[in-house]
């Protein structure tokens, strides 16, 4: 007699070209990420494991599931959250931190009229906005207002965006963290988690954002945009239209900073390229 567990093991039947290409064609569509051959192995996985939880043996059956209606809806972020790549870290690329770090002394010095607004752009579980705000408390510490500044972190993953909030964090991943920094802004729990702590974590919010629609999206005039190991994952004429996007949201002055590599031969007539040979980051002109 076979048993649940059993069935649990015995592997789907492997994706037809046609579904997988009207797989592919559903996540751009929806969220403009493109599913190249290479990673066709792990679309399938993910789409397998949550199939076997459902009870659906068959690829066809679940794409009517995904797409019908409000319930699709539901299920489709489910799917989603196993989709999107959640790979972070703290300060990851350090250049690009230290980069904003100097950037954000200048504005300190040039006197600030207005809080400082930051963007994290694919926040993930919350680690990059958490380090853009850490190194903003940093520059603000010395000043008469050492909280002129709010972080907003966006992403498309429900569930990321849930440990994001949470702002809570295994030891390991404080690991690569200078031994100041955890003293000051991480308070360790009795489950041996370390929590951001409040005064820096009310300085946070984070918001469910798909980069697809930022037109809709309510921040301007932001001072420090991060956009970083995001792009990596959209068609070259995508990635520019997101770009642009962006450039509008700049304030005057404001530093747009991006992952190396990601971004090839990009231009806009309002921003100019920072001299730094390690990052890729633009100023907004005026």
């Amino acid at each position: 007699m076979q048993t649940g567990g059993v069935w649990a093991l015995k592997p789907l039947a492997d994706m037809t070209t046609a579904e997988f290409h009207d797989w592919q064609s559903l996540l751009e569509e929806r969220t403009g990420v493109v599913v190249s051959e290479q990673r066709r192995s792990f679309l399938q996985a993910n789409l397998t494991a949550r199939m076997r939880e459902l009870g659906v043996q068959d690829y066809a059956s679940y794409y009517r599931q995904v797409t019908d209606g409000p319930r699709g809806a539901v299920e489709w972020s489910n799917l989603l959250d196993r989709l999107t790549v959640q790979e972070t870290r703290f300060f990851r690329h350090g250049p690009s931190f230290e980069l904003l770090a100097g950037y954000l002394r200048g504005r300190v010095e040039a006197g600030l009229e207005r809080p400082l607004e930051i963007w994290s752009v694919g926040c993930s579980s919350g680690e990059e906005p958490y380090s853009l705000a850490m190194v903003a408390a940093e520059a603000l510490a010395g000043s008469g207002h050492p909280d002129y500044f709010g972080v907003t972190g966006t992403d498309i993953s429900l569930s990321a965006l849930g440990k994001a909030r949470e702002g809570a964090y295994g030891a390991r991943r404080l690991e690569q963290l200078e031994t100041g920094l955890v003293e000051r802004y991480f308070q360790a729990q009795a489950n041996g988690r370390y929590k951001i702590v409040p005064s820096l974590a009310a300085r946070v919010c984070c918001a469910r954002l798909n980069v697809l629609e930022l037109a809709k999206a309510p921040m301007s005039g932001m001072d420090v945009i991060f956009c970083q190991n995001l792009l990596i994952y959209f068609r070259r004429w995508r990635r520019r239209d997101i770009l642009n996007r962006l450039a509008e949201r700049l304030a005057p002055g404001g530093l747009l900073v991006l992952g190396v590599g990601e971004v090839m031969g990009w231009q806009h007539s309002d921003l100019e390229p920072v001299p730094n040979e390690q990052v890729l980051a633009f100023t907004r002109k005026g």
